[in-house]
């Protein structure tokens, strides 16, 4: 049977508006707004049109209903500066994510979640203001309330047993510790990451067009969200001040940074201090100022500095993107069993190019080749474990 509720998640995933997609089918506004409310079924040529339009297979509109995030449970970092479209293709990337995530945990046995809650019952700390802003050094709290996230990110460390260590691959960390990491592929700046808790498990989702180091500071500030704020619905300015005071937290614990901090804080030696956290110059620069290490008019010219050398727009010297670890065994299993790429979409009814744009695009190369679904499959379940570096 046609489901509706599979029609408007494909029409939001592809940020389209009801007219836009009426004009591309050659159809009314009224007629996909029937088709949508499950009072109307599209016809077998519409429902060609619909697919080819929406670039998901017609076998994807008579599955089950799906699980869609909401606004009100998934914490976005610029929730402010996002059109309705943005947000709504984001969290249809989610909802497919999710699709994904069953069908991978129906096969494989994934590490359980360990992230701790560690937020008060209602979550923010009032009373300070600002911009909920995108960039690193800006939007953080206020010295008053900037304790518990330090703290926080700090009981987290020692839970995880990582010490005061620099994390060299953050995706590898939050996936050993059962968080479930997707990528976005939105070309949009509006658009940075978002997290949820969904059945009992956490999930982050990284729009991987930024640079390494933006998506490594997203990974931590939405790690923020999780642990600081279960209790909070996970919007709002001083929530995103927690988070980022968090993520700094964490990726640069502060006897690290008294340890190793340059000694005269320059823009050189911040591009090469930067190296040791995996850190933006503008993050690291933001951390010296809020640990005292620097003046306001240092960090004050440096945050000029690093604007007028266009460091807010390509970083220097980048590392290399992070991927999943866990998505990478995943699909060399798969391919052990002769599954190919091919194989993996039509068992979801979802486009391969759709499932590549959420896993690093680590399925392309994953999953080439492959015995096929008519084969004599291999044991299907397989037990995946990270090896903490």
């Amino acid at each position: 049977m046609f489901n509706a509720q599979r029609l408007t998640l494909a029409r939001k995933r592809r940020g389209m508006k009801k007219r836009e997609l009426a004009e591309r089918i050659g159809l009314t506004e009224k007629s996909v707004s029937n088709y949508e409310a499950g009072t109307q079924e599209p016809e077998g040529g519409t429902l060609k049109k619909l697919s080819e339009a929406l670039r998901f297979p017609e076998a994807f509109f008579f599955g089950d209903d799906p699980e869609v995030p909401t606004p009100d449970v998934a914490s976005f970092r610029s929730l402010s500066k996002m059109t309705a479209s943005q947000r709504d293709s984001a969290l249809g990337a989610g909802a497919v994510a999710l699709l994904l995530n069953d069908w991978i945990e129906s096969r494989f046995q994934l590490p359980e979640p360990d992230v701790p809650d560690l937020g008060r019952e209602g979550g923010a700390i009032t009373g300070a203001g600002g911009d909920q802003g995108s960039h690193e050094p800006e939007g953080y709290p206020s010295c008053a309330s900037a304790q518990d996230p330090e703290v926080a990110a700090g009981m987290l460390r020692a839970h995880w047993g990582i010490g005061e260590l620099p994390v060299k691959n953050m995706i590898a960390l939050l996936e050993s510790k059962g968080v479930r990491v997707f990528s976005l592929a939105i070309d949009a700046k509006e658009v940075d990451a978002f997290s949820m808790w969904k059945g009992g498990r956490p999930y982050i989702f990284l729009n991987t067009f930024k640079s390494a180091e933006h998506c490594r500071f997203d990974a931590a500030h939405e790690l923020g969200h999780l642990v600081l704020h279960q209790h909070a619905q996970p919007q709002g300015p001083d929530l995103e001040r927690e988070a980022n005071a968090f993520a700094s937290a964490f990726l640069m614990p502060k006897s690290s940074v008294l340890a190793n901090a340059p000694r005269s804080a320059t823009l050189p030696s911040l591009v090469r201090h930067k190296k040791h956290w995996l850190v933006s110059v503008a993050a690291l620069n933001y951390r010296l100022h809020a640990l005292g290490l620097t003046t306001d008019w240092t960090y004050r010219t440096l945050c000029i500095q690093l604007a007028q050398a266009g460091y807010r727009v390509k970083e220097p010297e980048s590392i290399n993107h992070e991927k999943s670890l866990v998505l990478e065994k995943v699909f060399s299993a798969l391919r052990e069993e002769g599954l190919n790429k091919v194989d993996v979409a039509r068992q979801l009814s979802i486009a391969p190019e759709e499932i590549n744009e959420l896993t690093f695009g680590l399925m392309l190369n994953g999953l080439k080749g492959g015995r096929g679904l008519d084969a004599a499959p291999k044991p299907s379940r397989a037990s995946l474990r990270l090896v903490k570096g």
